[in-house]
């Protein structure tokens, strides 16, 4: 074939390589390439490998690698950027070794990826070294160094080294914005985070969903609120995040009309039939709200749907009082073959306490490991005891506490001592009220309860110790209780 033939066809591979139907195509690109002998090229590969990087289908670039005799620098790179984008990030500081063992001298196309995939591994001591390599091979004055080095300071919340670096980059984009905002919001400085982002000149998506994001993390939900009208007030275009973001902020302040705009902006932009996270979290925000026939309405319409859509509802059901309605829904779940986890029995026995549904919850109890795999966590055994507690079943609440596989915590203990006062058991009220002391000696509210139920039976010795106690553990006791009731 002539060179301008062989020329031809690289062309017409690197169209179809970078085309919008590449990703049901990469088998037949592939068979392109061995059929006109062009499987040895650097060139293509090293783009074919780039492009698998950014459809998260570096097991098929990896294959094509290995079968590559002679690689040279720029399809090592493509490699190892692939595995910084979409992992296992250990794998881009493998082949870097691979490289270098093969003689091949790094380029700034190389260690950039690499300081990526240390930040992605959070990996400091990793990263400085390759800012070392970076700092001895003069490649610090590019772009995608600084921007590089940032992001692994600020991934592993080294703001001070983040800050120097961004300080003395005379031009920053919103990448670099971004990646400190970010950072400072990761590492709990939430007035840092919001100082820069105010001085922000040009902010993308990914600055308002971080802003807001961190601000509805923080409990600063009427912030959130206000920059997310500023935001759509700008004529920003929001995404999946910003309106996952948004949603639980607008159940929390009560935002009704803003929810409803938010569903009516997701369906006309076609996010709510692109991602399910979307309707997830409208069905949150309208059970949370109240509506709980918009929550099932929205359900049905999901074009799709996960295991947190089923669990959304379920647990809109249980904070609704709804328990039984949610019981049905999480049987017909299971009929439908999605699989329950974890949060799903929460929710579903948080039903059965809700409504009083003993034996159902003993029934779902015993089952989740046995039928459907999911072994019980703390918040399972809490479930339970706060069931049997408010059905004044206490021997067999104690008797779960006693047996379970894991130490229990201040809440088990609570609602076994809440259970014991509502139906009278003072003997294991007592016991309950000395297991939360022993796990909370700071928290003078246990104190007091132990002393009302000595007052209560007219034990003023023990009411006494109870005082010598707090004093020996240096407990304050509040204006406002009473050590004898």
């Amino acid at each position: 074939m002539r060179t301008s033939g062989i020329e031809g066809v690289e062309r017409r591979l690197l169209h179809l390589l970078h085309g919008r139907k590449t990703r049901n195509h990469l088998t037949e690109i592939h068979a392109h390439f061995l059929r006109h002998h062009l499987h040895h090229s650097n060139k293509l590969l090293s783009h074919f490998v780039s492009v698998c990087g950014t459809l998260n289908k570096m097991l098929y670039a990896d294959l094509i690698f290995k079968q590559f005799e002679h690689p040279n620098i720029l399809l090592f790179n493509s490699m190892i950027k692939g595995y910084s984008l979409c992992g296992p990030f250990e794998k881009s500081i493998q082949l870097f070794a691979t490289m270098r063992s093969r003689g091949i001298w790094p380029d700034e196309f190389t260690l950039a990826p690499l300081l990526k995939a240390s930040a992605n591994l959070r990996d400091l001591k990793l990263g400085g070294e390759i800012h070392k390599a970076v700092l001895v091979l003069g490649f610090e004055r590019f772009g995608s160094m600084r921007v590089g080095v940032v992001e692994l300071y600020a991934s592993c919340e080294k703001m001070e080294d983040a800050r120097q670096v961004f300080d003395e980059m005379i031009h920053r984009d919103v990448i670099i914005w971004n990646l400190m905002v970010r950072g400072y919001c990761k590492c709990g400085n939430v007035e840092m985070g919001y100082n820069l982002f105010k001085q922000m000149k040009e902010r993308s998506v990914i600055s308002w969903n971080t802003m807001i994001s961190c601000l509805a993390q923080s409990g600063r939900a009427k912030e959130a609120s206000g920059l997310f009208r500023e935001m759509r007030d700008g004529g920003v275009e929001p995404d999946e995040a910003t309106l996952v973001s948004i949603l639980p902020v607008c159940a929390r302040l009560g935002e009704v009309d803003v929810g409803r705009w938010i569903h009516s902006k997701a369906e006309s932009s076609g996010l709510f039939r692109d991602f399910v996270s979307v309707g997830n979290a409208l069905v949150d925000f309208y059970s949370k709200c109240g509506y709980l026939e918009t929550a099932f309405v929205v359900f049905r319409d999901m074009p799709k749907r996960n295991v947190v859509s089923w669990n959304a509802l379920i647990a809109g059901l249980a904070f609704n009082g709804k328990g039984e309605l949610g019981v049905g829904l999480f049987e017909d779940m299971v009929k439908e073959g999605a699989k329950p986890n974890g949060s799903t029995f929460v929710s579903v026995l948080a039903c059965c306490v809700h409504e009083g549904l003993l034996e159902k919850g003993r029934d779902l109890f015993g089952a989740m490991n046995i039928k459907h795999g999911v072994k019980p966590k703390l918040e399972h055994y809490g479930c339970m005891v706060d069931l049997f507690g408010r059905s004044g079943c206490l021997k067999e609440a104690f008797d779960l506490i006693e047996t379970m596989p894991m130490k229990p915590n201040a809440a088990l203990w609570g609602a076994l001592l809440s259970a014991c006062r509502t139906h009278g058991d003072m003997v294991l009220a007592e016991y309950a009220v000395k297991e939360l002391i022993s796990l909370e000696p700071w928290n003078s509210g246990n104190y007091v309860l132990l002393s009302n139920i000595y007052a209560e039976r007219g034990d003023w010795d023990e009411v006494e110790k109870v005082r010598v106690l707090m004093k020996e553990n240096s407990v304050k006791k509040y204006p406002g209780h009473s050590l004898i009731g």
